[in-house]
């Protein structure tokens, strides 16, 4: 089928992908937009798949200040090049996550960083939830498992909703800049100061 300018312009719109990319998706889901657009997060997640090994040595430290100076963000966001970290699209992306920072406070960057102990004492707190619920052991585990995977939206950044986009994560948005950009990108740290707040 026909795919028109129009919806070629759409889909960039919604996901900043390239022209040839939106067009092929498209023409793929037969003008189904939120179809092409699942086709587009999965090659960028393919994508981010195999470049996910490679060194980010180049990049940028962002910075975001809110309004009244009363909460500050530093992050560093980490790529393969100079050449892209200078691009405008990484530079919109590292504020855009240093501004995400500061509205939702993260504590970690990946699922890896939390604690085992934090892990075991949420899910031993889920399970004293049904104790006396007389649920199957396996749908406890289930729930359990739904459960965490909420803490971990409380906590750990890549896992977070975007503030400005709720239904994409941050890791989602991080795929769809490494499917753009042709380069592995990574949160390498951050640190969210709070006026009034003090550190253990």
């Amino acid at each position: 089928m026909a795919i028109s300018a129009t919806q070629v312009k759409e889909l960039r719109d919604k996901t900043g992908a390239g022209f040839m990319d939106c067009k092929s998706a498209l023409a793929e889901a037969e003008g189904d937009l939120d179809k092409a657009v699942t086709i587009l997060r999965t090659r960028g997640q393919a994508l981010a798949a195999k470049r996910s090994g490679r060194s980010t040595s180049q990049g940028l430290v962002g910075s975001y200040i809110h309004m009244g100076g009363q909460v500050g963000v530093l992050v560093e966001i980490g790529c393969e090049s100079d050449f892209v970290a200078r691009t405008d699209e990484f530079q919109q992306l590292t504020r855009e996550i240093a501004m995400h920072i500061a509205a939702a406070n993260p504590v970690f960057v990946t699922r890896d960083q939390v604690p085992t102990e934090d892990v075991e004492r949420e899910k031993s707190i889920f399970r004293a939830q049904f104790t006396d619920s007389k649920k199957p052991e396996q749908v406890v585990d289930k729930i359990v498992d739904g459960k965490l995977n909420s803490y971990y939206q409380q906590v750990v950044l890549l896992d977070q909703p975007s503030i400005r986009e709720p239904k994409t994560s941050i890791g989602d948005l991080i795929t769809a800049a490494v499917a753009k950009m042709g380069e592995n990108i990574t949160v390498t740290r951050f640190a969210r100061f709070k006026i009034g707040e003090t550190t253990d």
